[in-house]
């Protein structure tokens, strides 16, 4: 598909990172993977990835920090933000209002459903 397409992908469940990884992978995308916030940031700015796709509770930054740091940094503040969250966690409309989440699903997730929702933040990205 797009092999020019690069997925950060930043959760500190390992197993998730693999999962999301080989689906978004054998999909066709370039992707990256990172295990919190801080990490992530930092390969968010060396790499500009097309789309960001995080868990909200993490260790030493959560996704919303995260989001709202790659909001305000200049190459990433048009990126657009995949937001997962457990169970019962919600955002404020306020919290998204000043981050680029452009969706935000539930865990547990289907991998399929994720590919889809990738796919369809991609498309509208190269279209804006």
């Amino acid at each position: 598909m797009d092999n020019d397409k690069t997925i950060l992908i930043v959760d500190d469940e390992s197993h998730i990172l693999h999962v999301l990884d080989l689906k978004l992978s054998n999909a066709g995308f370039n992707v990256v993977t990172a295990e919190d916030g801080e990490e992530a940031f930092e390969i968010a700015i060396d790499k500009t990835p097309d789309l960001v796709i995080t868990d909200y509770q993490m260790p030493v930054m959560n996704g919303l920090e995260l989001s709202q740091k790659l909001r305000e940094n200049d190459s990433t503040s048009s990126t657009p933000i995949l937001m997962l969250t457990a169970r019962g966690a919600n955002l404020a409309e306020g919290d998204i209002d000043e981050t680029n989440i452009a969706a935000v699903l539930s865990k547990p997730f289907s991998p399929r459903e994720i590919l889809a929702r990738v796919q369809k933040l991609v498309e509208w990205r190269k279209s804006a």
